[in-house]
């Protein structure tokens, strides 16, 4: 068990994995909804970034499970600061006068098309995001005491279920009541949910290979004992 903080060889890097498969799921795939026929099941539509977001809670489950909730707490403002500037830059490029031609006025309308609602993704994609992700990692934490450090595989699907719930519920709800109709809006949500779960139960193989990789070459294999668990700080 580590209780020093020091600097870690792997760490900015999975910092910069993170923040970046958050913002690209979810402004290149959350406004598209895909469809997928399935035997037994038939038509199941699913917003496209749900290929790739939950790969943000695998490294934050890495995050926690090695280095500790405040170190994952680090990354998630980075993702929050990440995701409010992304939606920023949309607004303005999209605001600034278009250059006159055919070609810069149907690019400006596939820009208004793809960004032109990023304002209320973005919002939408924060504050789910900020407490599904907060809720994930509590949750994982405790369970790494409660369990002693064992059954890995409990930590990680079960503090998913629990932040994956509370990231769905919010982010669709938020996203796009009033524009998408609200039986697709709820299909979207409760395939999302179900979907993001799964994934994290097939990537427990990996989950297991890529955390003991980790605590082998960092030396570090952190409990959350003594924990100040606010999320309203980035020290760690």
């Amino acid at each position: 068990m580590s209780s020093i903080r020091s600097h870690h060889r792997y760490y900015d890097l999975i910092l910069a994995a993170f923040v970046v498969v958050l913002l690209c799921s979810n402004f290149i795939g959350a406004g598209k909804a895909a469809v997928i026929d399935l035997p037994y099941f038939g038509p199941v539509i699913f917003g496209a970034g749900i290929l790739f977001f939950p790969i943000s809670y695998f490294f934050g489950d890495i995050l926690t499970e090695v280095y500790g909730y405040a170190y994952d707490r680090r990354a998630v403002w980075a993702g929050f600061a990440a995701l409010a500037f992304a939606a920023i830059m949309a607004q303005i490029v999209i605001a600034l006068p278009v250059a006159p031609g055919e070609y810069m006025a149907q690019y400006q309308q596939g820009m208004v098309s793809v960004f032109g609602n990023s304002w209320r993704i973005a919002l939408a994609s924060m504050l789910a995001f900020w407490c599904g992700s907060f809720v994930n990692s509590y949750v994982l934490a405790k369970l790494k005491i409660w369990t002693q450090g064992r059954f890995l595989w409990v930590r990680t699907i079960g503090s998913t279920a629990f932040g994956e719930l509370v990231d769905s519920s919010l982010f669709y709800v938020l996203a796009f009541y009033g524009i998408w109709p609200i039986q697709e809006l709820i299909q979207v949500a409760l395939v999302q949910y179900v979907l993001k779960t799964s994934w994290e139960v097939l990537a427990t193989p990996l989950t297991y290979w890529v955390v003991g990789a980790l605590k082998r070459k960092e030396s570090v294999d952190h409990y959350d004992i003594h924990t100040n668990f606010t999320p309203f700080r980035v020290k760690v």
